[in-house]
């Protein structure tokens, strides 16, 4: 009964249409900054690395070099602060977290890159 409950609140504060995106894509998150009075979009770029929880509680880690160090942030995938998420290229892995990535530097970050027709998945829609 009381979990009956909490699905039904959940889903009322969950986003209808989700971002589509794997482990190991490259992408470009379009967060909502508040600075005063004002509103502005702000892009944090790269690869995710990882995707945990479920529901309204489910987040995903993406990972950056800035200036030859390594920065992580975790986004929350259902908040009203991510404005969007763009799937700049798709990498092949065939792990579920890339946590192996942050002990590389350089060329050994790179992932292969998945081919996708992407003129196919949008005609469907």
């Amino acid at each position: 009964m009381s979990q009956e409950i909490l699905n039904h609140v959940e889903k009322e504060s969950m986003k209808e249409a989700p971002p589509e995106f794997e482990i190991g894509d490259t992408v470009d998150v379009h967060s909502r900054i508040h600075e005063g009075d004002k509103e502005r979009i702000q892009i944090f770029s790269g690869v995710v690395i990882a995707r945990n929880g479920s529901g309204t509680r489910e987040m995903f880690t993406v990972r950056r070099i800035v200036a030859g160090q390594g920065v992580e942030r975790k986004f929350p995938l259902h908040s009203p602060r991510v404005a969007k998420v763009e799937v700049k290229r798709s990498g092949v892995v065939r792990r579920a977290k890339l946590y192996y990535l942050r002990e590389r530097t350089g060329k050994a970050v790179r992932l292969k890159e998945r081919r996708v027709d992407r003129t196919k998945s949008k005609a469907k829609a």
